[in-house]
């Protein structure tokens, strides 16, 4: 493996970043435009239907964010100049040929320049409707590959996955940095076929749409569909068992072009730069602070001794650089990174639970009364039955009175029964999507990874700008003077 300068490999590079608004990508614009101010162009692959939307989405939905601070600070009257020499806007979308470059001149311009493509394009939600999700995590995978077989100059692709394509949570031991071959499936059933997928998906929708149903019915239908196909070939949710089949095209398609793969585990806010604490969006384990620290999060399911796998957001950004320029101008059998913390740096719910109690007792969340929200330590049960026994008491026999009220009063009560209906509906749905996660016992082994970080520090790599060892965190600080309050600065409304 060789390596060396990563500011001298991005040094005259045109680099093209698929899925350019979320919320890793903006992560790596800013740092690639912060440390190598000389990187030649950045191609914006942004979903929109013309250059002007484009345009509003970067000033609104990237450059505007608070991240891009440092780099407006170091730059002064000269960010926006600098910013639109560097950065090419692409109108396009993922899920179709060409990436959906309506533009001839600029398609053949990127065909030409480009150096390294970075495909970050993915819808995250787990239980994304089918159709939506297949296209992007899937079949957009198919749509980047070919598009790369194209590029002429081009000395890598990096493809960032997640480290849970390795199916059903409830499991223990490690997990290898192994890739998925077409026709995989992890639940024993007949192998599985993506172009199948594809059909199932279509067939489904013209069903649909005889019927004459709405568009939320469809919605509905299509996101259940994606659950059940999952769950039949042996994955908890639409989300990972559409990247997992995302790798496996890669994996069929790549022919002579050099592909690594990222897998991230849970990713958290930044640990160090450009500031500690940068977050957005709520993410996984973000969702119950949040919860938490509102005081809406009371009774919560899972072990506490189970793992989470945790990774700050530029300790990713740093891997996929350094995969970028390990793996540039060499073709071999795709080589699979997992970026996480479960092996080097383990973290567990308890560890979280402890973290939640001690920040929000000593920095209570404010209400829109001015009252500060008073948390206590949550109660956490260690299974479905337990938790199903819980919700019976605490909210379902509440329901069937309300019911029975409502019977008696003529409905009186209509709307608030069915508004902790649709509350006892929404939490049980999020119980069996999250309930893999939350008595997740396996940790990811990242053998490969560390002989990254073993080549980095042997080969000229600025290590000190592109740190990714779990070992430097330490997790107390991290959670009580990074994460939490960056999550409460960003996060909370």
């Amino acid at each position: 493996m060789e390596l060396g300068s990563i500011l001298h490999f991005l040094q005259g590079k045109s680099i093209l970043v698929t899925g350019a608004t979320g919320f890793l990508a903006k992560v790596l614009l800013e740092k690639i435009l912060r440390v190598q101010p000389n990187v030649k162009k950045l191609y914006l692959l942004l979903r929109a239907a013309d250059a002007k939307s484009a345009t509003h989405r970067l000033n609104n939905e990237i450059v505007g964010k608070d991240l891009f601070r440092l780099l407006k600070e170091k730059l002064g009257a000269n960010f926006n100049s600098f910013v639109s020499k560097k950065l090419t806007l692409v109108p396009g979308d993922i899920s179709r040929e060409d990436l959906g470059l309506e533009d001839s001149i600029l398609r053949e311009e990127i065909y030409d320049q480009t150096d390294v493509i970075i495909n970050l394009a993915a819808t995250t939600n787990f239980d994304e409707r089918y159709d939506i999700s297949l296209g992007l995590n899937t079949f957009g995978v198919k749509y980047v590959i070919n598009f790369a077989t194209k590029c002429t100059k081009l000395k890598v692709l990096v493809h960032v996955s997640t480290a849970y394509v390795c199916g059903e949570g409830e499991r223990e031991g490690l997990i290898l940095e192994k890739p998925h071959h077409l026709g995989d499936s992890l639940n024993g059933v007949s192998g599985l076929d993506i172009y199948e997928e594809e059909k199932v998906v279509r067939d489904k929708l013209s069903e649909l749409r005889q019927m004459g149903a709405s568009e939320c019915e469809i919605k509905e239908v299509m996101k259940d569909l994606g659950i059940a196909r999952a769950k039949l070939y042996g994955w908890p949710n639409t989300y990972v068992f559409t990247k997992a089949m995302g790798e496996m095209l890669v994996e069929q398609l790549k022919g002579n072009v050099s592909v690594v793969i990222i897998r991230p585990t849970i990713v958290t806010s930044t640990f160090k730069e450009p500031f500690p604490g940068w977050a957005e969006g709520v993410r996984t384990i973000d969702s119950l602070a949040v919860a938490y620290g509102k005081g809406k999060l009371t009774c919560f399911l899972g072990d506490l001794k189970a793992i989470v796998d945790a990774i700050p957001a530029d300790m990713v950004v740093n891997a996929i650089l350094v995969a970028t320029v390990a793996h540039a101008n060499h073709p071999s059998d795709t080589v699979i990174y997992h970026v996480g913390s479960s092996v080097r740096k383990p973290l567990r719910y308890s560890n979280l639970q402890d973290y939640g109690l001690r920040y929000f007792t000593e920095k209570p969340w404010i209400n829109k009364d001015g009252r500060p929200v008073k948390v206590g330590k949550v109660t956490v049960l260690s299974n479905m039955d337990s938790f199903r026994r819980y919700m019976f008491i605490r909210y379902l026999l509440v329901l069937k009175g309300l019911e029975l009220a409502n019977t008696a009063f003529c409905q009186y009560f209509q709307g608030t029964y069915l508004d902790l209906n649709r509350k006892i509906q929404i939490v049980m749905r999020l119980v069996d999507l999250y309930k893999p996660y939350l008595f997740f016992k396996a940790a990811f082994d990242d053998m490969n990874t560390e002989k990254l970080r073993m080549a980095a520090r042997q080969g000229g790599v600025e290590t000190d700008l592109f740190y990714f060892d779990p070992k430097l965190i330490n997790w107390d600080d991290y959670f009580l003077n990074i994460h939490l309050p960056g999550v409460t600065k960003y996060i909370f409304k």
